[in-house]
């Protein structure tokens, strides 16, 4: 996504005084209710009591969370160190359609995810299907009204933009458009992050071939007649990029985040890997999104899932999405009270034009559409 795109208006005092997570709400006007039942921090008793609360459960379940997304890693370790709660993440390699099963599948059990993190159209879907909890963390009001649900059962926490990522030791010539991925010279070369009809970055990567090739946002077939293309000439393979399989030389080249393709590039150098891994965000399918993180309404340490919420919209979980190349949705806000990590935010790339975003119709639209023709579109 454009710099621009995930930048948000700000957390005005309450974030500011936000030390301890936000001192705000410390005193409730009102008794305090559960924590299963709150819908903000002061709703709680404040943000001590929630505290309290979430350190006697003592643990937090998630689910689909690998350590190199997002700054996932650094996110996880900073909570517990803060907090003294152990985190544990069940399939950290799924999919956003993965966490929505979960808390259908897991309802009512111990092991059901408290929180999710997901593609916005999974959002709004989990929503629909009355899965999460409303709860307003301290940087509600300042998190823009496009970004979030009226109802707080979701708001955006961070975004990238699709881009093509491409190992220049394997690949002559490394493409910077959708255009160039006709090229022959690609054949058995092009891979996604995943099924598009279960992967939010796949659909992302659907959604910008589409805009690349004369669709929009009320129109995503044009990106599937685009991979349907490359598929039968032999330039996309229906192989799940991975950094394994890039190092592997199983797909040499991704259409992925760019937070994750320039992740992958510090990782492939700091670990000696033999890949020159380059990152273009194409100018012909320009496509960016945010990923949403809700509760879970049936969450089974409904404290600990609230505190998580808190912490991941405060400067410094803001801060570590920034530290991978994720914009973080509180950016300008940020940037305004003087809490955002400059030197972090400067190696964002840079990205022409204002983003725009697909309504919750159109996105939903394109779902459908692509769990219709997907599977027949690639099928060799």
């Amino acid at each position: 996504m454009p710099t621009p795109r995930l930048r948000t208006a700000f957390v005005a005092a309450c974030l500011v005084l936000a030390a301890p997570l936000g001192a705000c709400g410390d005193k409730p006007t009102t008794a305090p209710k559960a924590p299963a039942v709150a819908t903000s921090a002061a709703d709680a008793g404040g943000m001590a009591a929630l505290t309290t609360a979430a350190k006697k459960e003592g643990s937090l379940n998630t689910i689909a969370l690998p350590s190199d997304w997002a700054n996932y890693g650094s996110v996880i370790d900073g909570f517990e160190k803060k907090y003294g709660i152990k985190v544990t993440v069940e399939n950290p390699e799924g999919t956003s359609q993965d966490e929505i099963n979960a808390l259908k599948e897991h309802r009512g059990g111990g092991r059901a995810p408290d929180v999710i993190d997901v593609g916005g159209s999974f959002a709004h879907s989990a929503a629909r299907q009355g899965l999460l909890a409303p709860y307003e963390v301290a940087a509600y009001d300042e998190i823009p009204k496009e970004q979030k649900d009226d109802r707080a059962r979701w708001y955006n926490n961070y975004g990238g933009y699709i881009s093509i990522g491409c190992d220049a030791k394997r690949v002559k010539t490394c493409p910077a458009t959708f255009a160039d991925l006709r090229k022959p010279e690609y054949k058995g070369k092009v891979a996604l992050n995943g099924d598009p009809t279960k992967s939010g970055s796949a659909f992302a990567g659907v959604y910008a071939a589409a805009l690349a090739n004369g669709g929009s946002f009320d129109d995503i077939q044009p990106g599937i007649d685009f991979f349907a293309e490359l598929s039968k000439n032999g330039n996309f393979i229906p192989v799940e990029s991975t950094p394994a399989t890039i190092a592997k030389g199983q797909t040499p080249i991704s259409i992925d985040w760019d937070f994750l393709n320039l992740g992958y590039a510090d990782a492939f150098r700091q670990n000696g890997t033999d890949v020159d891994w380059r990152t273009a965000i194409p100018f012909d399918g320009s496509f960016a999104q945010y990923y949403a993180n809700g509760v879970n309404k049936d969450a089974p340490h409904p404290a600990a899932a609230r505190l998580w919420q808190e912490y991941v919209f405060s400067p410094e979980g803001q801060n570590l999405r920034l530290g991978a190349y994720a914009r973080p949705v509180l950016m300008d806000a940020m940037e305004k009270d003087g809490t955002l990590d400059k030197a972090a935010a400067e190696k964002l790339p840079t990205v022409e034009g204002t983003p725009t975003f697909p309504t919750e119709a159109q996105r939903e639209k394109a779902r459908e559409t692509v769990n219709r023709g997907w599977a027949e579109a690639v099928s060799s």
